[in-house]
Order: C-alpha cells, then structure tokens, then sequence
C-alpha cells in the first residue's frame, strides 16, 4: 500500500492522523505489511495490513484485554468500533507500540523470563468455553496438507528450473534429503499417533518465539501476533522455550528455569514437543523455499531466505532438534 494509501484510509477508518511512518522489515509473515506510525501527540502505533490470518488475531487479544491477562495489546477501534477495516479482501488494523526492543534480539533479565512465563500461563488458563475461544481452530494432528507442499517443493526442485538461487535450493534440498525424510516419516507417524490421545487444549499462541516478544522500558513483557491462534495442546507454545528454536531463538536450561519460575512446571509429553517441532521445522522450510522459488520476489528477502534453508538442512536449526528420539 502506497503511504498516501494508508494516510488515508487510518483516518477515515480509525480517526487517527499521522505524522511519521516507518516500514516494520522484521517478521516472516508474506502475505502482511507492517508499519510504526506516530500521530501529532507523540503516541505511536502498529500499523498491519495483510491477508493472511484469521480474525482471530485481533478478536483474541481484544478478549484477553477484557478478561485482564496483561502483556497482550488490545487492538485499536475503528470509529464505527469494529477491530479492524477490510478493503479488497485484506484488513487494516491498529495497535499501541508498547516497545521498541525484541526479546530475540537482547538478553533477557531472569525477571523477564519469569514475567514471560507468567504471561504464557495466563494465556493458558483461560476457559475454553469462553464464547471468542470457542472460535479458534482446534488442532487435529493431521499434517496431510503441509506433507503434500513438502512432497510439491520436492517434485519441482527435482527439475530445478529457475534462477541461481533455485538451483541452489536444489542442491540444498537434495543435500538435505535424508533429514527432511526424517521430518516427513516423523510428522506422519506422530500425527497418527496423537489423534487418538486425548489431550488439554489451551488458548495456544503457536508462535510464540522471542521475536514475537517485546520487552518494555519499564520492565513489561508483550506477546504479539495472534494470527494464528488456535485451541491446542500446551506444547504448540512451550516448544518455544524447551529448546527454543536453535539458530534463531535457541533457550537454555537457565532460561527454561526462570521462565518455568512464572509458569509452573514445564512438563512437556515428548511425543507432542517432537510433533510440534517437526511440523513447524517442514513449515519453515516450505515457506522459505517457496519465496525463493518465486522469481517475482526480492533478491535480498530471497537470498536471506536460502540461507536459513542451507542452515536447517545442515543440522543447525530446529529441524535437527525435531529429530533427534526422546
């Protein structure tokens, strides 16, 4: 959307002008654009226009405001009080900028892991049977559809008809075949495995790694992002801090300790911590491969993107975590 665009549709929709605007680079959502404005007073906002989602991801955080679970911010009304505007299929929406820092980017204090877990614990228990969650997806433990793009990227790269990068894909996924083999059996077997026992389903934020955490001047710790929030087993979010996501957001045993001092327990079941792993590992890997495949797509976004797969297949990321037998 072009900045005269978005000047204009924020103040006929939210009643809201701006002075300053700057393009938010972070975050691996395509199909999203993301902004921080400031108005004349100074307070500044996130700006998101995308088309990926669900309405979930601002109905949510509205109900966890209400129900008082703090380190969630609540989306900004539009002047007709709705969550967001919708134009040409997409939605626009507005949120306080509560900070500046990325836990991925900084060490946390222990105190900001301990605050952290108790975040994610009161996300938790909130009751499944409140009207706005019952809206959520539910997991089912069927990874049909992200087995077939693997098995697509696959067929395609087989041929490696594109650019340098594509054939450097190639050469990476063929490198790479017998651990993303691994991951393909796994999140089969898993998966069969896990529809027939019966599980806790919680509020889960399914991506809750640190990039997705903002830490606040004044010692506040904000989970952001809620796109893609379903009703899922607790481990869809704690794989985040068992282990975390090595080579991006690895966490360490002292870490998992302190969080664990604001949480309670963490007592993953090993089987629903590998699924999890091993689902989000495939994930990653397609959707990389697939921006790189596009030849419309930026060169340097490409680029980056061929790394992060060059390093998943060679062991350095969370696909090899996601394999290893617990």
């Amino acid at each position: 959307m072009r900045l005269d665009d978005l000047r204009d549709r924020i103040g006929a929709d939210f009643g809201l002008r701006f002075s300053e605007a700057t393009p938010i680079g972070h975050g691996a959502d395509a199909a999203a654009s993301v902004w921080r404005v400031t108005d004349a007073d100074r307070a500044r906002y996130a700006v998101k226009w995308t088309g990926g989602g669900s309405a979930a991801g601002l109905l949510l955080p509205a109900r966890l405001a209400e129900l008082g679970v703090g380190g969630v911010p609540a989306p900004v009304r539009t002047v007709d009080g709705a969550l967001c505007s919708e134009h040409e299929g997409r939605r626009l929406s507005l949120q306080p900028w509560v900070a500046d820092r990325r836990a991925v980017d900084t060490a946390m204090t222990p105190e900001q892991w301990t605050a952290y877990g108790a975040l994610l614990a009161r996300v938790h228990a909130v009751p499944a049977d409140d009207p706005v969650v019952r809206e959520l997806p539910v997991e089912d433990h069927r990874p049909d559809a992200l087995l077939a793009t693997t098995a697509t990227v696959t067929a395609r790269l087989a041929a490696a008809d594109g650019d340098d990068l594509v054939h450097d894909l190639a050469a990476a996924w063929r490198d790479g075949a017998e651990l993303l083999g691994a991951l393909v059996a796994r999140a089969a077997v898993l998966g069969d495995r896990l529809r027939d026992r019966t599980a806790h389903a919680v509020v889960a934020h399914t991506d809750a790694h640190l990039g997705n955490v903002l830490l606040g001047d004044d010692g506040t710790v904000w989970l952001i992002d809620w796109d893609d929030a379903a009703l899922a087993p607790p481990e869809r979010d704690l794989m985040f801090v068992v282990g975390g996501l090595p080579g991006y957001a690895p966490v360490g045993p002292d870490e998992l300790a302190w969080f664990a001092d604001g949480y309670g327990p963490v007592e993953p079941d090993p089987d629903r911590l590998a699924y999890y792993r091993t689902v989000r590992a495939l994930s990653d890997l397609t959707e990389f491969a697939a921006e790189i495949l596009d030849p419309a797509g930026d060169r340097a976004d490409r680029d980056l993107a061929l790394r992060v797969v060059r390093a998943e297949l060679a062991g350095a990321g969370l696909a090899a975590l996601a394999v290893v037998r617990t």
